[in-house]
């Protein structure tokens, strides 16, 4: 890389580029941080100049505060107002991005600024955070289909965009082997994908406590809803035979499982709602097992927080967990929609607790093995050096 390029991002929300800004800006590699996040909401991201996060959070910021006026009731209106909310947000970088430098932008906010970097003799990386979007709009199709659900897909401009982005990307850069192979199905080049698997906030998350041990205790944190497989999961739970079985549900319910919880039983679900992230250690250290089965996902950061803090996860292949975990070893990796290789795999944790204690020690040896954020910036480095 020409040294005396630097680097421009664009993330709408927070997601991983404030970590990846982290870590640039430790090298000297850090020009800009685009972002729709207003400013009031980034007094705790520290390692980051002030100076250098560049907000535009003039459509982003009232779309993440619409529910609390109602204004989220009607999709198209979602559709819309989100489809905007990464245009001008694009459009605003593309009129302000320096010369020669290298954008790295989030997939849907980089197509017109990613031509003005490469016009201006730079370079443009588009990052991924999640399967190939035409992947993505297809497996969730199905999958609301399944559950009888109403589905209007991805919206269709958004994939048009991200897929002209694909192809104008001087390199995609995806968390996981599962959202590299979604690439790959659709015809991208293997040469035009690089792998950088996500770090976890080892300052942040740390065993500080044990489950008790005349209870199984399964956790849930993040969105409830059809994409993440919650409903395989409410499934295994009811079919869980323990005297004492506890399922932690930690995040917002989204209004399509709301509308099908009432076919389940609810004994013994405790729906927490959003907690303090603070609170996260202790309770990823008090349950006996995370659990993220999701259709597709690029490689979600709460299973790192997890095996931080001792507690194995078992999670689905489309999650991003073969990049993190060897099944069998720090949890277990089952089928997407398998209730069967979820229930299987509680009953062995529960029936070994020599084996649940065996996973949990070795969550935080390979935790620490993946070097937290700063190997994520070493080798997200070592990629830019390489254009």
């Amino acid at each position: 890389m020409n040294r005396s390029m630097k680097v421009s991002q664009i993330s709408i929300g927070r997601f991983h580029h404030f970590h990846l800004a982290r870590q640039l800006e430790k090298r000297g590699m850090l020009a800009a941080l685009y972002t729709g996040y207003p400013r009031f909401k980034l007094k705790d991201e520290q390692g980051i100049p002030p100076g250098k996060i560049k907000t535009f959070p003039w459509l982003q910021s009232p779309y993440m505060m619409r529910g609390r006026f109602g204004l989220n009731k009607w999709d198209w209106l979602n559709k819309e107002w989100a489809w905007w909310a990464h245009e001008t947000l694009d459009w605003y970088v593309a009129r302000n991005l320096p010369k020669e430098s290298i954008l790295v932008a989030l997939s849907g906010s980089g197509l017109h600024a990613g031509k003005i970097a490469l016009k201006k003799g730079g370079k443009y990386v588009c990052d991924r955070g999640s399967s190939h979007i035409r992947f993505q709009d297809e497996i969730l199709k199905e999958e609301y289909a399944r559950w009888k659900l109403s589905f209007r897909g991805v919206d269709p401009r958004s994939i048009r965009k991200e897929e002209k982005e694909y192809e104008l990307a001087d390199r995609i850069t995806v968390p996981s082997e599962f959202v590299r192979n979604s690439f790959l199905s659709k015809g991208v080049p293997a040469n035009k994908i690089s792998k950088v698997i996500y770090g976890a906030r080892l300052e942040r998350f740390s065993k500080i406590a044990d489950p008790e041990n005349n209870k199984f205790v399964i956790l849930w944190v993040g969105g409830v809803s059809i994409r993440k497989g919650f409903l395989y999961l409410l499934q295994a739970f009811q079919q869980l035979k323990h005297p004492n079985k506890e399922l932690r549900v930690i995040g917002r319910v989204s209004k399509d499982i709301s509308g099908l919880l009432s076919n389940f039983s609810l004994e013994n679900v405790n729906f927490l709602g959003v907690i303090p992230n603070a609170k996260l250690p202790e309770m990823y250290s008090t349950s006996h097992v995370f659990v993220l089965p999701s259709l597709e996902e690029g490689l979600a950061m709460v299973q790192g927080e997890a095996l931080a803090c001792g507690c194995p996860i078992i999670s689905s292949t489309n999650s991003g967990a073969e990049d993190l975990i060897t099944s069998g070893t720090e949890g277990f990796i089952v089928p997407v929609r398998s209730v069967s290789g979820l229930l299987e795999s509680f009953q062995q944790l529960i029936d070994s607790p020599a084996l649940r204690q065996s996973m949990s020690e070795a969550a935080l040896k390979r935790v620490h093995q993946l070097g937290g954020w700063d190997k994520y910036g070493d080798d997200y480095t070592a990629l830019l050096n390489s254009l």
